[in-house]
Parts: C-alpha cells; structure tokens; sequence
C-alpha cells in the first residue's frame, strides 16, 4: 500500500492486486491502528486515523462489497478519505463501548455531548477540544451515537512541540465520564508522523 498524501482512484489497488497484498500486510496494518488506538477510562477508545488506516479501510469496503467501477469508488473515498489527518490536526474514530444492551442506552443517554467534551492537552500548552461530527449531528435528545469522529486542531507550536517530544493527555471533561490518561511514547511518536 502506497502512501501518496492523496487518496484517490488511481494510488487505490485493483480488487485482485489488495487481495494478494492483504494476505501479506495485514497484520502490519492491525499494529498500525493498534498502536494509534489509545483507551479512555473503561468504555471510550479513541483511533486515530492515518492514511494507512484510511486507505485500509477503503480498500476493505470495496473488497467486501466487490466494488470496481469508479463511481462506487468515489463514493468510498469520499466517505472515508476527510478522516485522513492534514498536517495540523489529528483525526479520530471515538467509540463508546458498552456491552450489555441495557447499559450502553442508559449510559448513551447519560453521555450526550460527550464527544465536545474530548481534548488532547499537549505539555505546556492549553487543552484542545474536538470539533466533532462535521459531516452530520450523531445524537438526538434521548442518546448521542456510540461512534463519534473528532478533528482535534493543533498550533503550530503544538506541533512543534510535540515533534520535538512533548507529552500530550487525551481527555474528557464530560460530567458524567472524566477522564484522561497520557499517551504512550510509542503512540505519541506515531501521531507526531502526521504532523507537519
């Protein structure tokens, strides 16, 4: 898999060539996103995106659904690729994990504007709270959505910071789930790739 900066039609694989190259990478691809998924107390993961786990993605979707003509193709893309991290941000897929039923509804119900709640702290720096949900609103007046996509908008000082081995708290200040954990140097020094 190729990383281009740009996803489009022609830097994605053919159905038949991603098969043969799925059999061999993906469990560098299952690390990849391993090491980019970062817990939040017992029922939040937050994934940070990638282009690889992007691209994965996309080609996941098109091979499951045998997917070939272009304009299946670019529905795809355009579906997945905003989640691809610009250079001065950090993007992420945040889950709400419950899994009992009857809790995740009481609990979803209870965590309503929880995804505006979600910041990343960057040492020696303020909090940055997510823009979340850009594509549409995931909750109603009974629950929010147990799946959330957050841009978390970084200075460039931030970035800088960071690269140069600042530690970064992801966090929630949400009254009924507060949280927050440091991340792990591994991840951290993946996440910085994504910055400029």
């Amino acid at each position: 898999m190729q990383l281009t900066g740009k996803i489009t039609p022609e830097t994605l694989m053919t159905l038949e060539a991603y098969t043969k190259w799925r059999k061999v990478h993906k469990p560098e691809v299952i690390a990849h996103r391993k090491l980019r998924s970062v817990p939040l107390g017992e029922h939040i993961n937050v994934q940070f995106e990638s282009e690889t786990t992007i691209r994965y993605q996309i080609q996941e979707m098109l091979r499951i659904e045998k997917v070939f003509e272009e304009e299946g193709i670019l529905q795809e893309i355009d579906a997945y690729a905003p989640l691809v991290p610009d250079g001065s941000n950090w993007k992420a897929t945040m889950m709400i994990e419950y899994t009992d039923i009857n809790e995740r509804r009481r609990e979803l119900a209870k965590l309503i504007g929880v995804e505006d709640r979600m910041f990343v702290e960057v040492e020696g720096h303020g909090r940055v709270y997510a823009i979340a949900d850009e594509d549409l609103d995931r909750e109603t007046d009974e629950k929010t959505s147990a799946v959330h996509f957050l841009r978390f908008e970084l200075k460039p000082v931030m970035c800088a910071a960071i690269k140069a081995g600042a530690g970064v708290k992801l966090g929630c200040d949400h009254t009924h789930y507060p949280s927050h954990i440091d991340m792990a140097p591994d991840t951290l020094a993946s996440l910085a790739g994504d910055l400029k």
